[in-house]
């Protein structure tokens, strides 16, 4: 794959939400060629610049709204065979991304990556859990549903395409302000002691975060990565991108920090 097709290849999650238009949505990247030093940061206004639209799609691409963004199901697991736990969230929605920005964006075409980061001020997570956990001879299993808001988010996606292969995404949380976590039938529907964790859970999540955040990660890792490989596959990437006639100051050769300047 050429460094170009895959930077457009990365970046077409956010590209195909630009505008209800196809000539407003290519508007918004016609000064963005890869082949010049300033393409990172070109990027990095373009994906600022059409946060808007997330809430309208890209019908003439066939792509839905990404705000809410919605995931049918996604697992994680910890532990060894019995000792640990299952955890599932099936149906999430997730809404937050029309109000985020990109405060740094880095194309690193030789290695066939990309990387990120976003702010969110608010990010708000809904949907059904299953957790199961197996402790030597004793199973227990817990259903219901939860609501998690996230304030002051700050999270790093880095997105690689290696040639012959998939997309994978990793999503890295950063720092999270507060938040505020809320799970239905923990208990299978005691409520007395359920809203007694509930109160625990949102008074002293910090400490925990240390080991819960990388269980966030993964959650989310997992549902980037199938969007990446299954929604965004039959879209006209030359024509959106093209290279700076005359230019011999190629982005495939470095890799450059859009936070804007160098």
């Amino acid at each position: 794959m050429q460094p170009r097709a895959f930077v457009l290849t990365l970046t077409l999650p956010w590209l195909l939400l630009g505008a209800p238009g196809t000539a407003a949505f290519e508007d918004h990247f016609e000064n963005c060629h890869p082949n010049t030093s300033g393409f990172d940061v070109c990027i990095r206004e373009g994906l600022n610049a059409i946060k808007p639209y997330f809430k309208t799609g890209l019908p003439q691409y066939n792509v839905l709204p990404f705000d809410p963004f919605f995931a049918k199901e996604i697992t994680a697991k910890r532990g060894i065979p019995r000792f640990g736990f299952t955890l599932t969230l099936r149906n999430i929605t997730e809404h937050g991304w029309t109000r985020s920005k990109v405060t740094k964006f880095v194309s690193d075409l030789n290695n066939y990556k990309i990387v990120y980061t976003q702010s969110f001020p608010e990010k708000s997570l809904a949907g059904s859990y299953e957790f199961k956990a197996v402790l030597f001879s004793t199973t227990i299993i817990s259903k219901g549903t939860f609501t998690m808001v996230l304030y002051d988010l700050i999270q790093t996606t880095t997105v690689t395409k290696l040639p012959g292969q998939k997309v994978r995404a990793r999503m890295d949380v950063q720092n999270i302000r507060d938040m505020e976590l809320h799970l239905r039938n923990l208990l299978s529907g005691k409520e007395f002691l359920e809203n007694i964790i509930d109160k625990l859970i949102n008074g002293a999540w910090q400490p925990g975060f240390v080991v819960t955040r990388g269980l966030i990660n993964e959650l989310v890792s997992t549902a980037f990565t199938e969007i990446f490989n299954t929604s965004f596959r039959n879209f006209p990437f030359e024509r959106i991108f093209k290279p700076s006639p005359g230019s011999s100051n190629s982005t495939s050769t470095t890799s450059r920090t859009a936070t804007g300047r160098y």
